[in-house]
């Protein structure tokens, strides 16, 4: 019996360069790179069955400043309706306590338990981990002044960015 093995190699299947117009707009690519970090904080997330958006909340709860669901959704950002859910998740996995308001049966207080303060401390550095080898081919300088560009534009364009003694 004569047995041949290929050497033959799959084609590199490469993606069509965008038109120069696009890439020669700055939002253009904002989008696009914001598009391409979400994919992969999702991904890198996915293995600790969370997602970034647990980890906001997460955050919000470790500062200490907003122990409401309404609070923490308008932080944020989320739809009330979304942040139920997403607080269900985190309860489920014993991250968070909720209790009935004893002054407003209509709310929900919120905290952290001490699960969800450990997890808090491995999501930081997952979140650092991702942002750093997105930021790979840039130095520290480089970084500092991207992100001082985008603090800046985020500040003039999303309020919940603005600075707290303006």
């Amino acid at each position: 019996m004569n047995v041949t093995t290929s050497t033959h190699k799959p084609p590199l299947v490469v993606s069509p360069r965008l038109p120069q117009e696009l890439l020669e707009s700055t939002t253009f690519l904002l989008k696009r790179l914001g598009f391409a970090a979400k994919e992969r904080a999702m991904a890198a997330y996915e293995e600790t069955g969370l997602h970034p958006y647990h980890h906001a909340i997460l955050l919000v709860l470790d500062e200490g400043a907003r122990d409401t669901q309404g609070a923490i959704a308008d932080a944020l950002g989320y739809d009330h309706g979304q942040l139920v859910k997403l607080m269900d998740e985190l309860e489920e996995r014993d991250l968070v306590e909720r209790k009935r308001d004893p002054n407003d049966r209509r709310r929900h207080l919120v905290k952290l338990t001490p699960e969800g303060r450990k997890t808090v401390k491995r999501l930081r550095s997952l979140s650092r981990q991702i942002e750093d080898d997105f930021l790979t081919p840039l130095d520290d300088g480089e970084r500092a002044a991207l992100h001082a560009l985008l603090r800046r534009l985020a500040e003039t364009h999303e309020p919940r960015c603005a600075p707290l003694n303006p």
